[in-house]
């Protein structure tokens, strides 16, 4: 008997989110594999150490972009180097050509199938720049372009919107940065016991759900490391909840659209120890007066002058946000569902977006 082409869907209906829910479990596996395939990210780090760059440039779009934000502050904190952020259009539009010797650029795509990703790639090691391709594909057309690769090994993300996939380009980045200034993943070895008790059932998530259901706007903010959490944390609610959701840095957050919030105005916090979570507190002070209803996520929540806050285990600082977006992704998903939406297929979205 053939298999009904309409089952598929039918099973999707009946179960909205089931892709999301499952990829989001399997994310303190996906560190344990790659914690076991640190030897093969430490002979990139080491191909790349003896370049001895002396700038680093990140080209990314999407969740990925947020990965390189947190990638930026890797460089510029842990191998004190300046770092960049690529303005793709640059080269695909404007066929800017810069000479880029003694450059570092990193390219992040997890489906290593978009376009400018590659042409930017591709433009920018014929200028001199030493090139590495970080994705969970490594067949794409993005690694044969670059010199060196990095495979995420997430493997098959079938829910559109990245979970697994971002937080394993987050880890996949800290051991290759932490790997070329000699580094061998020490401080990375609890990570997936540490996201597994993160992910375990939370009370303070389930509140969270029911505050925020019918919402409208919320703001997403996080300082240091966390405004690349932050900035995800925006992107996973739009997407998935229709939320319409806006991410600024803690700082930029007082130069101007804090005049913009009040008492039905939500606020996504990320505050994890460390100095970033620390500079918080201001921030969150300034907001609390304004009236607007905060919800804390982090290791150092319960200290922030907020509504209502979910704790996360403890971790270095640098690797904070791995365990802080798990919550959210999780606070996506049920409120998601919550709306009445399939988080699963967002309207309008595709899992490989081609722009040039």
């Amino acid at each position: 008997m053939s298999e009904d082409p309409g089952a598929g869907a039918d099973e999707q209906a009946q179960h909205p989110g089931r892709h999301m829910s499952a990829e989001i479990a399997e994310q303190p596996a996906v560190f344990d594999g790659l914690l076991g395939n640190h030897p093969e990210l430490a002979e990139v780090a080491r191909r790349i150490a003896e370049r001895r760059p002396r700038f680093a440039l990140l080209a990314a779009r999407g969740s990925s972009d947020h990965a390189a934000l947190y990638a930026k502050y890797l460089v510029e904190v842990l191998l004190q180097l300046p770092a960049g952020l690529v303005s793709p259009s640059t080269t695909t539009l404007y066929d800017a050509r810069p000479d880029l010797s003694e450059v570092l650029l990193i390219s992040v795509s997890q489906s290593g199938g978009s376009p400018d990703m590659l042409e930017v790639t591709q433009a920018a090691r014929r200028n001199g720049a030493t090139t590495v391709a970080v994705t969970n594909n490594p067949d794409s057309a993005l690694n044969h372009a670059a010199e060196l690769s990095a495979d995420i090994r997430a493997g098959t993300e079938r829910a559109v919107a990245a979970t697994k996939t971002y937080s394993a380009t987050l880890l996949t980045l800290y051991l290759l940065i932490d790997a070329i200034r000699g580094g061998r993943a020490e401080r990375a070895a609890e990570l997936p016991e540490l996201a597994r008790r993160a992910l375990e059932p939370s009370d303070e998530l389930d509140e969270a759900v029911r505050r925020y259901r019918f919402a409208d706007r919320m703001l997403t903010t996080g300082r240091g490391y966390s405004s690349a959490t932050a900035a995800e944390a925006a992107l996973k609610l739009a997407e998935t909840s229709y939320l319409s959701a806006r991410a600024y840095s803690g700082a930029d957050l007082l130069h101007g659209p804090v005049a913009a919030v009040d008492s039905e105005t939500a606020v996504l916090a990320l505050c994890s120890a460390g100095k970033g979570g620390s500079a918080m507190n201001e921030v969150l002070s300034t907001v609390h007066e304004r009236g607007a209803d905060i919800c804390a996520i982090g290791s150092a929540a319960a200290s922030m002058p907020c509504a209502h806050s979910i704790g996360l285990p403890e971790s270095p600082e640098e690797l904070a946000p791995l365990l802080e977006v798990l919550p959210v992704q999780r606070l996506a998903l049920a409120l998601a569902l919550e709306r009445g939406a399939d988080p699963d297929s967002p309207r309008g979205l595709h899992k490989v977006t081609r722009t040039r």
